[in-house]
């Protein structure tokens, strides 16, 4: 069937999409996602589109083409295309082999990633892959074997370099910023750390949206290995490394039910070390009440990371720690930003110090640094690991003077009676600070000024919420109220 294209304004950010109306989609016994081969008449580019159905805005003799298809085909509007029906990738097949139980061979998972690298999956059939992976299981061997295919698929980062060292946060705890404290002290001591992190997708501030506070964290392949080499380090958005990978794609399916399988999370972490040629990493596994680990399924990740790392050439060392409360004082970009800083000036929260320190000197260790707990106290009260902070910034693009921004309105949570802080609830603290705005808006967040076991007197200020949108904090302020005493527990 000859279609003319409608130029369709819209980009879906990946999945290829073509809008036929009603009647030749009856035509061709076509249904919502159904899949069509898209042919531009005048060359042989084609593109493999799945279908959605229209009664509007698309005429018979039609075709709405999004932004995507519109660019791989290189065609505009008022062109005709020729569409014909196609099969189903092999991929959901496999994927439905997963639902079903069975674990998949090497050649299924590269013949996966390789269709949602291409956009030949819907996201709908993708998170149905990650449904199968949470509730499923993944094996060792194939997180090991998935590692090894994103790896080979995405971007690699070129360092000639005989130790790189890296560090990771599993995550689910609020603040804990310490990559961006222990990456400049890394870095200082001498050793090649580069760090691509992630934006922000359900908890109030990624490592990348902190570091955008200071400087761009978008950065083409040349110019990270430029600030590397320059500076030892740098701390960039993954994504933009990296924007069609399998991976990230994985990611965006994951969150907006919060389901992260075991298995992905080991694939997904592991191929981010091995593609910026990590010898040496550090592992951060927060568990406990609130976080997003027990200890026992955070002793188990700890054995499978190590092992993953001993197939892919990589010294892996992963610590338990506590992640029962936040870790640090702020929470949302800004906020975090002023709480790094002020560490490696020598000052800052005390939690937020002590683990930053922690970190760093068991890096140093397994790059074979003696007396390294000495040597990190010295690189920040010497002012050498502000410094080089200083450095990466510059090196890409960021400001030259460290001006944090600030938030226009504020409110304070007041403690009820004299008492005890006997929890503090990381997820809702984490949805406040989203509910304020962070991390769209840099300066929104929680300053929290208490932790467990503290003792506070009525009408002490328990955490301060801030915003530049004062119906955003409103409400915030609504959903602290709805859960009086549940934020900060004060007993």
């Amino acid at each position: 069937m000859k279609l003319k294209v409608k130029a369709v304004d819209l980009s879906t950010g990946g999945p290829i999409v073509a809008v036929l109306d009603d009647e030749d989609a009856k035509k061709l016994d076509l249904h919502t996602l159904d899949r069509i081969r898209v042919k531009r008449l005048i060359s042989n580019k084609e593109v493999i589109a799945n279908v959605d159905i229209s009664t509007k805005g698309v005429k018979p003799g039609e075709i709405g083409l999004f932004s995507e298809p519109l660019q791989r085909l290189g065609i505009e509007e008022g062109t005709h295309v020729e569409i014909e029906a196609a099969s189903k990738p092999e991929s959901t097949e496999i994927i439905r082999k997963k639902l079903d139980g069975h674990p998949l061979s090497r050649e299924e998972l590269l013949t996966l990633v390789k269709d949602i690298t291409y956009d030949h999956l819907s996201e709908v059939e993708i998170t149905y892959f990650v449904a199968g992976a949470y509730t499923k299981g993944f094996s060792l061997e194939e997180s090991a074997m998935l590692t090894e295919i994103t790896v080979e698929m995405g971007y690699k980062l070129k360092l000639d370099k005989k130790i790189v060292c890296d560090k990771h946060c599993v995550g689910g705890v609020p603040g804990n910023r310490t990559s961006m404290i222990v990456i400049p002290i890394i870095a200082a001591a001498g050793f090649t750390i580069p760090k691509t992190s992630s934006r922000s997708i359900t908890s109030p501030a990624g490592t990348a949206d902190v570091m955008e506070v200071f400087a761009p964290v978008m950065l083409s392949h040349e110019k990270v290995e430029e600030v590397v080499k320059k500076t030892n380090a740098c701390i960039v958005w993954l994504s933009s490394l990296n924007p069609h990978g399998a991976d990230e794609k994985l990611i965006k399916v994951r969150h907006p039910l919060s389901l992260d399988p075991e298995g992905l999370l080991l694939a997904s972490i592991m191929a981010k070390k091995k593609a910026v040629g990590a010898t040496h990493v550090l592992i951060d596994i927060p568990c406990g009440d609130g976080a997003k680990f027990t200890h026992e399924e955070g002793n188990n990740l700890k054995k499978k990371f190590v092992k993953i790392g001993e197939r892919l050439g990589i010294k892996v060392k992963a610590i338990i720690t506590d992640g029962s409360q936040p870790i640090g004082c702020g929470i949302g970009p800004a906020l975090e930003a002023r709480d790094v800083l002020s560490v490696l000036e020598g000052a800052g929260p005390a939690d937020l110090q002590a683990k930053s320190v922690f970190m760093a000197t068991e890096l140093l260790k397994m790059a074979g640094v003696k007396n390294a707990r000495e040597k990190v106290i010295g690189l920040i009260n010497s002012g050498a690991a502000y410094r080089k902070f200083l450095e990466i910034i510059k090196a890409q693009g960021g400001r030259k003077t460290l001006t944090i921004p600030s938030a226009k309105y504020f409110c304070c949570c007041e403690a009820p009676s004299r008492g005890v802080v006997k929890s503090i609830n990381n997820k809702l603290l984490a949805k406040i600070a989203r509910i304020a705005g962070s991390p769209e808006d840099k300066t929104a967040g929680i300053y929290l000024n208490v932790r467990r076991n503290n003792h506070v007197h009525h009408g002490d200020v328990l955490f301060i919420v801030y915003s530049n949108n004062p119906k955003r904090l409103q409400f915030a302020k609504d959903l602290i109220h709805k859960n009086a005493n549940k934020v900060v527990v004060v007993e």
